[in-house]
């Protein structure tokens, strides 16, 4: 998401922006022309740098925190700095430690997923965050009826290895023959989605013969009951205890309505969401999105594909004042991985 377009700035401009954003998130600390002069090596004096500054603030990149000389970028400073970077390349532990993942990953992706959240919080010190394909996509791959006594357990297995499971009480007088009969016809489930099963289901109790359709319609219902509840989209979190140390660079109360985010979801969903229909990896900066701009907080995030299409997003969570560079290339890189494995346990057709 781009920031307001408030004109080109200069290459002089640029570079004390630079300057004054990595030194802000390396130290946490408001940063003055001398230490601009003296760490940016930009070849001219500290005045000269001070009066870039004074104009960055005016064009409101940078800001005064207080009565200081020193200066910290705002959200739109932080968003410039962010579109100037030129692609990142991972360091050769960074691109160990995903290879060394992915290698040994399993083939259920929610669990894969998972993983890969604690692998970006690992890798770049703040939260890792990612929205699955929503599981009434998933396609299953067995469908059976199970007689345990007087109870019938409807039994769907995912593509994936996600487990789906319904115990209902079985209808009286129905005979084992019934329940047989029943098992094999629900059998052809497999291959479609939830949503399509639940409607399949439907089809199969009115076409069945009069001793099945009861049992059929304790299928129906289960089908229907598993893909409701599959419609309530969740999010994968790994490294939340990672936020926990930035109370020494946020507001106490700003990691306490995060963390409040993280549980109700809905606000993490809704940029998780937005960032699987980008083409590319997304930065939510701040005030750029109502939910960031409360929790003062950065998202970072990409989508993850099968194929050409697009079936989840993961990505991170952190301050503002962000290692941006690192975590750009990270998701990235992850996300890069994540689509290989999807579309390698879901070819395009």
């Amino acid at each position: 998401m781009a920031g307001t377009d408030r004109g080109e700035l200069g290459p002089r401009k640029q570079a004390v922006l630079r300057a004054v954003v990595e030194e802000y998130v390396r130290t946490g600390e408001p940063v003055g022309s001398e230490t601009v002069s003296e760490r940016g090596n930009l070849g001219v004096s500290s005045a000269t740098i001070r009066n870039e500054m004074a104009a960055l603030e005016e064009l409101g990149y940078l800001s005064h925190p207080h009565t200081s000389a020193g200066r910290a970028p705002t959200d739109l400073g932080y968003r410039r700095y962010v579109d100037m970077l030129p692609p990142g390349r991972l360091r050769e532990a960074q691109r160990r430690t995903i290879a060394e993942f992915f290698h040994r990953t399993a083939a259920d992706m929610e669990e894969v997923l998972l993983g890969a959240t604690r692998l970006l919080s690992s890798l770049t010190q703040y939260a890792g965050l990612a929205a699955p394909r929503p599981p009434t996509e998933d396609r299953i791959a067995r469908a059976e009826l199970i007689e345990l006594g007087p109870s019938l357990m409807i039994l769907l297995v995912g593509e994936h290895g996600r487990v789906y499971k319904a115990l209902a009480d079985r209808p009286t007088d129905s005979s084992g023959d019934a329940a047989a009969a029943a098992s094999s016809r629900i059998a052809s489930l497999s291959g479609l989605s939830l949503t399509e099963a639940a409607e399949r289901a439907r089809v199969l109790q009115t076409q069945a013969p009069p001793d099945q359709r009861d049992i059929l319609a304790l299928v129906a219902q289960a089908v229907d009951d598993v893909r409701l509840r599959s419609e309530e989209e969740h999010v994968l979190v790994g490294g939340v205890g990672n936020l926990a140390t930035e109370v020494v660079t946020w507001r106490l109360d700003t990691v306490r309505r995060l963390l409040e985010a993280i549980e109700r979801e809905s606000e993490m969903l809704t940029l998780l969401r937005r960032a699987s229909a980008a083409d590319d990896l997304s930065v939510t900066i701040g005030g750029e999105h109502p939910s960031t701009g409360e929790w003062d907080a950065a998202v970072v995030a990409a989508p993850y594909r099968a194929g050409e299409l697009s079936v989840g997003s993961i990505g991170i969570v952190g301050p503002t004042r962000m290692d941006y560079l690192t975590a750009m290339t990270t998701v990235r890189a992850v996300a890069r991985r994540l689509s290989e494995l999807a579309t390698a346990l879901d070819p395009p057709q």
